[in-house]
């Protein structure tokens, strides 16, 4: 009696809250109970959808994507500067960072023209805690307090899902990236980007060095499931688990990637959202100008119109903390005092260099590989002084292929061991195309006949593959020396005479058949020579060798078929970003897109219609009635 009435702190009614036109105070209680929505809360996903819509309506006015993201950074803070955080703790902040990332991602992909509104600063008459806020603005203490978290805490059954999320917000947040052109400009707002930027360099280094450090140790956690009642709910009805492509699919990966009972199913997420994260950190690149403010996150009217070369890109400082990374040795207990050591990035670099070994079938191992090698001399030299650059069994055997297929017109008296090594390659690379190839066709016909999924011959598929170029490249150089050389060096012939037999199985082959025929017209030339001085018992090697000389000097390359020279060529251009930025994000969400994460329930969808980065053709899922994923349909919403 005379009472006031309970609010009704159902999961629609905080939804539609945060949504709705009414602007909230920092203060109120409302965001505290929002951020710790339980997971199975119940909410289809075209309510979802619906409800991202109307946030990005009512955004200009609540500020509440800014007041929400305040919270977040706050909760982070707090769960670092308290000793025995409870799994209860960490399992509401896993919540919050998968709540915020639903509404984020759509309001970033939502953006009009590729112009990023988000209203990240808060009205006047907000009152803003000073005490943790300061000077900083809303995206820089969130990205302080995520970025902090994910170097500084360690990692536990109790911390593994909030630091996956953690790390699937940062791609999140940095996705603005998405919707720029292919080429930086200076009218690009970035504002997760800038402000990761302007950390401090002990932040920076920290945070580099974390990154490599999850990617190397490939971290799986053990952890309790019964913390987790996602992993229980029977219901489709899930808030998080019926989120529309169009929300933001990406909140349920980790838990499904990671229950998956089949093998393809148990990768390492945290290591693989570690390294996408730092690719993105030390490509990007934004221009230096007056007419831009970082702090203001706009830009004046008169900045669109700069010229490029008016303009010139501001320091990366997490590109600089990689180049200037050391070595270390360190074994995987001693991983996370690393990462609190100084402002200097010390790795292992026995173990980075055996992980990238093993990876190089990813083009994010090769893309981090290239970034190391051409950026930071420190890790170059250690690469050069292993003995066992096996390791590196295609980034480098490519490369070395590219400089002998340069060198090959113009060599002059290659020696005997360098000949015969050159056909011996040929040789090794041919039992190793010979061993996948066999075995793979009587699969792949016992597939066939039997109408058995040949999903499973895919990665023998890629690595023939691989082998096939292999043999071609070194057929070329071969060609490349006997056609334009020659003369000079009969060693190279006396070598192909040698183990002529090698060649002989691919007379046939479709890919090599032209470059096989012209090395038998060499061998029938200096054949019919030595049949021509038959000698009484047999030849010794420098009998053969001085008919081979004396013939070069008579032979012409009519008979043989030309192919045009191989030159490979490599130098950095002078705007290298141009190629990098878009590269590094097709292989995100390549990677989130494609199979790479097998058997999930959801995985991370962009809207293709927003990207400007690079021609995107992504196909756009249905919703659960059947509503496409970018559509708008009135909501209850509206009533709430």
């Amino acid at each position: 009696m005379g009472a006031a009435p309970s609010t009704p702190y159902t999961v629609e009614h905080l939804v539609g809250t945060f949504v709705g036109d009414d602007s909230l105070p920092l203060s109120s209680d409302f965001w505290q109970k929002l951020l710790e929505l339980p997971f199975d809360a119940q909410l289809p996903s075209q309510q979802v959808h619906e409800a991202c819509q109307l946030l990005a309506k009512n955004n200009c006015k609540t500020r509440h994507l800014a007041k929400i993201l305040f919270h977040l950074a706050c909760y982070l803070q707090e769960s670092m500067s308290t000793s025995g955080v409870p799994p209860l703790d960490h399992e509401k902040a896993v919540n919050a960072v998968c709540f915020t990332s639903v509404f984020l991602k759509h309001l970033i992909e939502s953006a009009q023209d590729g112009v990023v509104e988000l209203y990240l600063s808060l009205h006047d008459n907000d009152s803003i805690p000073k005490s943790i806020l300061g000077d900083q603005t809303i995206e820089i203490l969130v990205m302080r307090n995520v970025l902090n978290f994910i170097a500084s805490v360690d990692l536990s059954p109790n911390t593994y899902f909030l630091h996956l999320e953690l790390l699937n917000f940062t791609i999140i947040a940095m996705s603005t990236q998405l919707l720029c052109g292919p080429s930086p400009r200076s009218n690009d707002v970035n504002p997760f980007l800038d402000a990761a930027m302007a950390l401090d360099g002990h932040l920076v280094s920290s945070v580099v060095c974390k990154l490599l450090l999850n990617y190397i140790s490939r971290p799986r956690v053990p952890f309790n499931r019964a913390s987790y009642p996602i992993f229980y709910d029977g219901s489709e009805n899930s808030m998080l688990k019926r989120v529309g492509s169009a929300a933001a699919n990406i909140v349920l990966l980790p838990f499904s990637y990671l229950i998956s009972s089949s093998s393809e199913g148990s990768r390492d997420p945290i290591a693989d959202s570690s390294l996408h994260v730092l690719l993105v950190l030390i490509h990007y690149h934004k221009f230096a100008s007056e007419g831009y403010s970082v702090i203001e996150n706009q830009v004046s009217a008169s900045s669109d119109s700069l010229p490029k070369e008016g303009t010139h890109f501001s320091d990366n400082p997490y590109c600089k903390a990689l180049e200037h990374a050391t070595a270390c040795e360190l074994d995987r207990v001693e991983f996370e005092d690393n990462a609190h050591s100084d402002q200097h990035v010390k790795l292992p670099f026995s173990l980075l260099f055996d992980t990238l070994g093993m990876c190089l079938a990813d083009e994010t191992a090769v893309l981090l590989l290239y970034s190391l090698l051409q950026g930071n001399s420190t890790f170059l030299e250690y690469v050069l002084v292993r003995t066992d650059l096996d390791t590196l069994d295609v980034y480098l055997h490519t490369t070395c292929l590219a400089t002998l297929a340069n060198m090959a017109p113009h060599v002059h008296h290659l020696s005997p061991y360098a000949s015969q090594r050159l056909v011996s390659l040929f040789h090794m690379l041919s039992r190793k195309y010979n061993k996948l190839s066999d075995p793979r066709d009587k699969k792949l016909n016992d597939a066939e006949n039997n109408s058995i999924e040949i999903s499973s011959f895919v990665d023998m598929s890629a690595e023939l593959h691989i082998y096939t170029d292999f043999l071609r490249l070194v057929l070329e150089i071969i060609n490349a020396i006997l056609t334009y050389a020659l003369p000079r060096n009969p060693e190279v012939v006396y070598a192909i005479m040698h183990k002529e037999d090698v060649f002989q199985p691919f007379k046939n082959h479709p890919r090599f058949s032209e470059l096989i025929e012209n090395i038998y017209t060499v061998l029938e030339f200096f054949n019919s020579r030595m049949d021509a001085q038959r000698m009484d018992g047999g030849w010794s090697v420098n009998e053969v060798l001085q008919v081979v000389t004396v013939n070069c000097r008579s032979w012409r390359v009519d008979g043989m078929k030309m192919f045009t020279q191989l030159h490979f060529t490599y130098e950095q251009e002078s705007h290298p970003e141009e190629f990098f930025i878009p590269y590094v994000w097709k292989l995100v969400l390549s990677k989130w897109y494609g199979d790479s994460y097998p058997h999930t329930l959801c995985e991370f969808e962009f809207n293709a219609t927003a990207i400007n980065l690079f021609p995107a053709d992504i196909p756009t899922k249905k919703l659960d009635n059947g509503v496409e994923g970018n559509t708008f349909q009135n909501s209850d919403f509206d009533q709430v």
